[in-house]
């Protein structure tokens, strides 16, 4: 008989788990149906844009220099090119310019053809070769240039003024778009007769707006011209700029 009222007791036990259990669900399935078809309330929010720019000096010159050499084979082609090229990078090193701061851009072997009746033969080969120079002391752009033509350079792909690190300018520009976005959210706010709760999501766009001088190819005689003289190169100023998104609570 005890056995029998301990299985009852049990058995009444499961089936009362059973019944909340049941009735748990059917409830949360309740309140999910009474949801299907509502958008969820979103906390009152105003976004505002800011922008930020700090104007900078340049500390980096990036220069292209190329040499561009015709002959009857592809070897006589070479070690001219070769030749040329080789005593613009000791000139260009020799201005304190570092090993580093040269790298081959371009090295290129293509056959000169002629086209007669309909047919066509090798004539020759063209040879080039460019090369991308950093300038870090400014003051000797216009020399590496000059000596670049002077040695046989004729091909100049441009100078594009950076800077070397923007990481603190990018940081200034992003501050000042920041406080330009909070001021404009304070202002809005007082308008609108709200409170700022609190920056809810933030979002950034930075950029540069770097300096090109284009520079129109000139063809040197490295034996018969004379020094060129040195042009001057004016590397003006460089703005680093924050767009900055933000988003603000308020009530």
């Amino acid at each position: 008989m005890k056995d029998n009222r301990f299985l009852g007791g049990v058995l009444g036990l499961l089936a009362l788990a059973l019944i909340v259990y049941v009735g748990l669900l059917a409830r949360n399935a309740s309140e999910q149906y009474n949801y299907i078809g509502k958008v969820a309330h979103d906390r009152d929010t105003i976004v505002v844009s800011g922008e930020g720019k700090v104007t900078s000096q340049p500390d980096l010159a990036q220069v292209s220099l190329g040499v561009q050499t015709d002959a009857l084979t592809v070897k006589d082609a070479q070690a001219q090119n070769t030749q040329k090229m080789n005593a613009i990078i000791s000139a260009v090193k020799a201005l304190q310019v570092a090993a580093k701061d040269i790298q081959t851009s371009n090295y290129n072997i293509q056959p000169k053809m002629d086209w007669t009746n309909g047919t066509s033969k090798i004539i020759g080969y063209t040879v080039t070769q460019n090369i991308d120079v950093k300038v870090r002391n400014l003051d000797s752009v216009g020399e590496v240039l000059a000596k670049g033509g002077e040695l046989g350079a004729n091909q100049v792909g441009g100078i594009t003024f950076t800077i070397d690190d923007p990481t603190s300018l990018q940081a200034q520009a992003r501050g000042k778009a920041i406080d330009d976005a909070r001021t404009k959210a304070s202002a809005l706010a007082k308008q609108l007769g709200l409170t700022i709760v609190k920056v809810v999501t933030f979002s950034e766009n930075q950029g540069g707006s770097p300096i090109v001088y284009p520079m129109m190819a000139k063809a040197y005689d490295a034996v018969a011209a004379a020094p060129a003289p040195s042009p001057q190169i004016q590397s003006g100023s460089l703005d680093v700029t924050s767009d900055v998104s933000v988003t603000f609570e308020v009530r």
